[in-house]
């Protein structure tokens, strides 16, 4: 993820980085407090002339103030002491009052005949705030308190094993390696209690309720909405164009489902896991069940004679350090023709877990001036799943300095998907030749192509498994913030959710009071998730476009354009727009079209999805 701290309203900035989130209900089903609404008085109309020392004046308190909340949040999220959390949670309602006081300054120039470029920036004020709070009083500083006891609470988090405590990061590893049911169903249930759920629901139903009236006084019926205006595109549409991307995808994902499912039920049996009905959500090697990666030990395809490799092996068999795979991220940009990173970036950034205090480990990406003070923050480990997150948070770094000569509201991606998008598609191009070029597989060990539907199923059971999570992240919160699952529904609708989209279910009965959205750090943090589904989309039309461009002729899969720099100026364009422009322009201008388009997706997995088809013959597939 990104901690972008630069480029939109400064809620907006902070809200990328997960430290607010917009939330809201719908007033014809839950009546807001009558505490937190506000009367809003009629403003004079300004001229074009006006807008623009609006916007000018705006921008460089953007700038400034923006500064001030990244290095706040960079301490709190690397020193995770009541101090901290006391600092940030006055920066945060600073940056709130802030935020909706220039949100609610636009009202002036509603009417304003502006040029593109100025509206363009009216609305990402308006819309770009991910928690808006109604002016006045005190629900700024109400709304901090109760985003920083959330973020703590899932930060700070720890379940006992053999009587010692384990941290979560400790937790994902151990969920994809541990194999045996019960405890995997143990660490699954524990962690989703370590993040004291009674609380936590009742503070994101407050915030909800706070932010609900926020997002109305700016002219939004709902917080669903606010989120979706941000795409070009009414919200409704926007919507619309989720679920047609999602319909292009989800027939690979119902063959993987079943594929899976039959592989589980052979390791584990009828009684762990059933050939029918949903798959058990802990059983698939990752705390939320979004990836399905390390159980390829169990439903993998043999690599046969063409033979495999394991990444994670070849990198502790090389020695590879955490940092060494940093520098190795670093000289996958440089090969195509970017500029190294800011020796500050080295000496900022933290790259493993202190062992002497709590900090936040979900990895990001952090931009802290707006200009070169670009870092990232995570507790690496030394394996495959690492590498690859590593080249995709450097992706956030290297396009956070390319948009740096755009205007400071335009210093953002094109929209919240581009940002995600860039650096997963420069991990798809960690294929065997790029290992081979970089030195960690030799030229005799390359699988030759009988060995690709292995290497496709390895990375579906990560691309594929992950995509109707993200799609059902956004569901649940766009339905809670209308107001159609109400906070004695929160979890239920959950598992509805998880039930429809992905076909899971947990591996114990949930209690009424449970909050399982609330263990996953998006939902904690408030960090809206549409952007992860859109950036799954995007990265292989990228992927597509650059290898086309490069000349590449052999399968999508085993193209690298490591090293091609032609595709690095295009790339660098593209980003350099940064969001001057509505995302159609800069999707075109790198790929030459205007569409999102998920048929890259399937043309990529096309022989996968014909085998799995053959296997899957015999299974009764789907889940309902």
């Amino acid at each position: 993820m990104t901690k972008l701290l630069a480029g939109v309203a400064v809620g907006a900035l902070l809200a990328a980085g997960g430290y607010f989130a917009y939330a809201n209900t719908q007033q014809d089903t839950v009546t807001a407090d009558e505490s937190v609404m506000t009367d809003t008085a009629p403003v004079a109309a300004g001229s074009v002339d006006d807008a623009a020392e609006f916007l000018a004046e705006t921008e460089a308190e953007i700038a400034d103030f923006g500064e001030f909340a990244a290095h706040t949040a960079w301490v709190y999220a690397n020193f995770i002491t009541t101090d901290t959390e006391y600092l940030v949670s006055r920066m945060s309602a600073e940056a709130t009052e802030l935020s909706v006081q220039q949100a609610g300054a636009t009202a002036r120039f509603a009417d304003t005949e502006l040029p593109l470029d100025m509206r363009r920036k009216m609305t990402m004020l308006t819309a770009g705030i991910t928690l808006p709070t109604p002016a006045g009083g005190d629900h700024a500083q109400r709304l901090a308190e109760l985003t920083t006891r959330m973020s703590s609470a899932y930060s700070t988090g720890t379940i006992d094993i053999d009587d010692t405590p384990v941290t979560l990061d400790t937790l994902e590893v151990m969920m994809g390696t541990e194999r045996d049911p019960e405890f995997l169903a143990m660490m699954w249930n524990d962690w989703r209690a370590a993040i004291n759920p009674a609380q936590m629901s009742q503070d994101y139903a407050e915030m909800v309720e706070i932010a609900n009236a926020g997002a109305r006084e700016l002219g939004f019926s709902d917080l669903a909405e606010m989120w979706l205006s941000n795409y070009d595109m009414p919200a409704d549409e926007m919507e619309a164009e989720v679920e047609r991307l999602w319909g292009q995808v989800e027939p690979l994902y119902e063959q993987l489902h079943c594929y899976v499912r039959d592989g589980l039920n052979e390791t584990y049996g009828d009684d762990v896991q059933a050939t029918s009905g949903p798959i058990r959500a802990d059983l698939l090697g990752n705390m939320w069940a979004q990836g399905w990666a390390p159980i390829n030990d169990i439903v993998g395809i043999d690599s046969g004679e063409g033979g495999g490799y394991d990444l994670t092996q070849l990198l502790e068999a090389n020695d590879y350090t955490p940092l060494q795979m940093v520098e190795t991220g670093e000289r996958f940009y440089t090969s195509l023709g970017l500029e190294p990173l800011p020796e500050t970036f080295w000496e900022r950034s933290l790259i493993t877990r202190p062992r002497d205090r709590d900090v936040v480990c979900h990895a990001s990406a952090w931009n802290l001036d707006n200009e070169e003070d670009i870092r990232i923050k995570m507790c690496t480990h030394v394996n495959a799943e690492d590498f690859r997150t590593v080249h995709h948070e450097l992706g956030h770094n290297f396009y956070q300095r390319a948009y740096r000569g755009q205007d400071m509201l335009f210093r953002n991606g094109a929209h919240d998907g581009f940002h995600e998008a860039i650096g997963d598609f420069v991990a798809l191009s960690v294929t065997p030749d790029y290992l081979v070029q970089i030195g960690l597989l030799g030229q005799d060990e390359v699988p030759d192509e009988s060995a690709d539907l292995g290497l496709m199923m390895d990375l579906a059971l990560d691309k594929i498994a992950f995509l109707p999570f993200a799609v059902m992240m956004d569901q649940w919160r766009w339905r809670v913030f209308r107001g159609e699952i109400t906070p004695d529904q929160y979890n239920t609708a959950w598992w509805e959710l998880r039930e429809q989209y992905q076909g899971l279910m947990p591996p114990v009965d949930r209690p009424a009071d449970a909050f399982d959205p609330g263990a996953k750090y998006h939902i904690a943090n408030n960090v809206p998730y549409l952007r992860y589904f859109l950036s799954y989309i995007l990265q292989f039309q990228f992927q597509q476009a650059a290898c086309d461009m490069a000349g590449w002729e052999g399968p999508l899969n085993r193209c690298t354009v490591y090293g091609n720099e032609e595709v690095g100026q295009r790339f660098n364009e593209m980003m350099e727009m940064g969001a001057s422009q509505p995302w159609p322009d800069a999707l075109e201008a790198f790929t030459g079209t205007r569409e999102m388009d998920g048929s890259a997706i399937i043309a990529y997995f096309q022989p996968l999805m014909t085998h799995l088809q053959e296997q899957n013959a015999d299974s009764s597939c789907g889940w309902e």
